[in-house]
């Protein structure tokens, strides 16, 4: 094969940096340790001030730094693990559930999740909102589509508002028999609600685990959860069979 035009392209020097800097946090820093003023870390590695913002914007986005006001610029710890294993195949809400129920209201999901549900254009889905919270930090945030087909037994009484509504569709949710379901996983930019309480800006990366619930033969219902992909890995299976993890540590697929 012949040399195409994005093989003759020389790496960026911000690029090659950011690779010293991973290199220098691994062997030199701590975490949590607070890094030299950018005068001092441009001078030590002979580059430009604007390169090496750059270098660290990027290691920023990858998790590997965390910059804070009043603080300065800190080695992050590592990614968490997050177990998005689809082996125990129960309803949301039910049994050790990791989430926290925020709120309930009747909305039209996006075009890809109705075609998802299988309902007509327009049609109003209870949605509930939920975050998920490891060690104290919120580290994703869920919007949960469920048809009024789905819990056709719930009632304005059952279910008048907020958390105590979202609490009513999930216990009406579980009374149905889960056949299996089936996860989907692709990179994402925060939106404006998922960003405010991730706590990050909006358009930051992210990663959208998509799950189907499937019920006598057809979608019960369709989750939609933002993890922040800066402190999160996400694992599948409890043999690890599938996991995204921290820079430093072996991708692997079984």
């Amino acid at each position: 094969m012949g040399t195409t035009q994005l093989d003759s392209v020389p790496e960026p020097k911000y690029w090659h940096l950011k690779t010293v800097l991973g290199e220098a946090l691994d062997s030199d820093f701590a975490v949590g340790e607070i890094l030299p003023n950018e005068r001092d870390l441009a001078a030590r590695f002979g580059v430009a001030r604007a390169t090496l913002r750059q270098a660290l914007e990027q290691l920023e986005l990858e998790g590997r730094l965390q910059r804070r006001r009043g603080v300065g610029t800190t080695v992050a710890p590592p990614r968490m693990g997050v177990d998005v294993s689809t082996t125990e195949h129960t309803w949301p809400g039910a049994g050790e559930d990791a989430w926290r129920t925020v709120d309930c209201t009747m909305v039209v999901p996006p075009p890809a999740v109705a075609r998802l549900l299988d309902t007509d254009t327009g049609e109003e889905t209870y949605t509930v909102r939920r975050l998920r919270v490891t060690h104290g930090q919120s580290v994703a945030a869920e919007l949960l589509y469920i048809p009024a087909s789905s819990v056709p037994e719930l009632s304005a009484i059952d279910a008048p508002s907020g958390p105590a509504r979202a609490r009513a569709v999930l216990r009406e949710l579980q009374r149905l028999d889960l056949e299996g379901q089936d996860r989907a996983v692709e990179l994402g930019s925060a939106r404006v609600d998922d960003a405010k309480e991730l706590e990050r800006l909006p358009g930051a990366p992210v990663l959208v685990v998509t799950t189907r619930y499937f019920t006598e033969g057809r979608t019960a219902a369709v989750s939609v959860a933002t993890y922040r992909a800066d402190t999160c890995r996400l694992t599948f299976g409890d043999s690890g069979d599938l996991e995204i993890s921290h820079h430093n540590e072996e991708r692997r697929a079984s």
